[in-house]
């Protein structure tokens, strides 16, 4: 079984927030394992992919991820 990239974690992030976060707590653990193998410190989203575009839903994703050890940033932030 091969490894998850960061940007496979990402897509799989993406879906699990359409679909009301399901897996959501898997998904970041395992974005966690990647950033940690590529040697990469933050996690970077597409605001416009986000189920809650608002300045209070990206404050509460980066504080949920920030919690379970990610740290998330915004692309164009």
């Amino acid at each position: 079984m091969s490894e998850t990239t960061v940007a496979e974690a990402i897509t799989r992030i993406y879906e699990s927030l359409q679909a009301e976060n399901t897996d959501l707590d898997l998904h970041i653990a395992t974005l966690k394992a990647a950033l940690s193998r590529e040697g990469v410190k933050e996690a970077v989203f597409d605001p416009a992919k986000l189920a809650q575009n608002n300045r209070s839903g990206r404050k509460l994703m980066q504080a949920y991820f920030r919690q379970r050890g990610v740290t998330v940033k915004f692309a164009g932030a």
